[in-house]
């Protein structure tokens, strides 16, 4: 094997390749050239949408036959934020004390180069070839817009009659330690930006003005004091959780004419965007709305529903494996943020597993040596078994 077909070499490679939202920075382009000297048809598709960045993706496939076998994930990564807070240089690559350092060791880098180091174990084990097909749908915005990339990939596919039979996230869903955790959903995530309008005043003549912040902390408690729901047996309560309050307003002396706040509601399988858009509408309307002598804004940005894949024949293959080769049963999970899988679950079966997450989008981003090697097993006897007899 050359260096690349090793998880530590294509994860150093990938890792020096700066690629923050939307710049690939070359890191297609090292993954391309490792999974063609694997013998994969690759293709570079570029989408672009009025008023976003142009992103580049990577689909890659091996073999034409049915089932399917996908990996996903993204070579895009977070900025790095404060360079003082960094111990070595974030796209260095540097090892230290055991561990790979650099911005997207845990998110995602260092999976995907852990999962091409099993696909070529896997393909040495099988000179004759296999029955089936292993492909790969790389994105460059996942950490971003998210427009540009899977779903339109996902459209592409369609477009050409491919289809996707299971699908492996490479997300880090490790929480402590890998084999935490196998993650078969995720929660919906829905942001609102509300305004509430009143009138400008005097604050010592109050009565001859409207303000505004008073109705809007009562429309947010509103939404805030009581839960939404008691959870469900594969996901925990929906979650409201306010960011910010504006006014805009340096006087003391001033009632300001309008006040905003920002939140952001997580919801499980119990609601929908659109079930989540209606309540609050209601709940507003009896507190500020024209019928009540207020008036006010609600702008909202959904990127994900909620879904789930229950637990199955493809979550069991997943778990199965990585406790056969770590000896830890992992928790089958639908916590934490959103992720693309989101948008994969449409098409098939997907489950999420990649490496522990405790240092993922922050300085110093690292992972153990060691954590890359078990993952590289552990995918390696994902497809052993998932073509096993084939």
């Amino acid at each position: 094997m050359t260096p690349l077909t090793e998880p530590l070499g294509l994860a150093r490679a990938l890792i020096r390749c700066p690629s923050v939202t939307p710049d690939d920075a070359g890191a297609l382009d090292v993954l391309e050239a490792t999974l063609e000297e694997l013998g994969f048809s690759c293709h570079k598709l570029v989408f672009s949408e009025e008023g976003t960045a142009d992103v580049a993706n990577l689909y890659a496939r091996l073999g034409e036959a049915s089932p399917n076998f996908c990996f996903a994930g993204h070579t895009d990564v977070v900025p790095v934020g404060n360079p003082e807070g960094w111990d070595t240089d974030p796209f260095g690559a540097e090892i230290v004390d055991g561990h790979l350092c650099g911005r997207g060791a845990a998110d995602m880098k260092g999976a995907i180069a852990s999962f091409v180091a099993a696909l070529a174990r896997f393909l040495a084990q099988r000179p004759d070839g296999f029955d089936g097909s292993i492909s790969l749908l790389i994105t460059g915005d996942e950490e971003g817009l998210a427009i540009n990339g899977t779903v339109k990939v996902l459209d592409w596919l369609g477009e050409r009659g491919e289809a996707l039979d299971v699908c492996l996230v490479g997300e880090p869903t490790n929480p402590e330690k890998l084999g935490d955790m196998i993650k078969i959903g995720r929660r919906g995530s829905l942001v609102g930006h509300l305004t509430v309008f009143g009138t400008q005043g005097h604050t010592a003549y109050g009565h001859l003005a409207d303000n505004p912040i008073p109705r809007l902390i009562e429309m947010l408690g509103a939404i805030t004091e009581k839960g939404l729901d008691e959870g469900t047996d594969h996901f925990q309560p929906s979650a409201i959780e306010i960011s910010t309050i504006d006014t805009g307003n340096a006087a003391t002396n001033l009632i300001p004419d309008r006040t905003s706040a920002s939140f952001n509601i997580r919801f499980n399988d119990l609601h929908t965007a659109a079930s989540i858009e209606r309540w609050l509408r209601q709940t507003f309307d009896k507190i500020g709305g024209d019928k009540h002598g207020g008036r006010y804004e609600l702008k909202l940005q959904v990127s994900g529903e909620a879904f789930l894949c229950p637990p199955g024949e493809w979550s069991e293959l997943v778990a199965g494996a990585v406790e056969r080769t770590i000896g830890i049963r992992p928790e089958l999970s639908t916590s934490g943020g959103t992720s693309d899988a989101r948008f994969i679950q449409r098409a098939c079966p997907v489950a999420e597993f990649g490496l522990p997450g405790k240092t993922m989008h922050k300085a110093n981003e690292r992972t153990a040596l060691g954590d890359l090697e078990k993952l590289a097993d552990i995918y390696k006897a994902v497809l052993d078994d998932y073509f096993a007899g084939r």
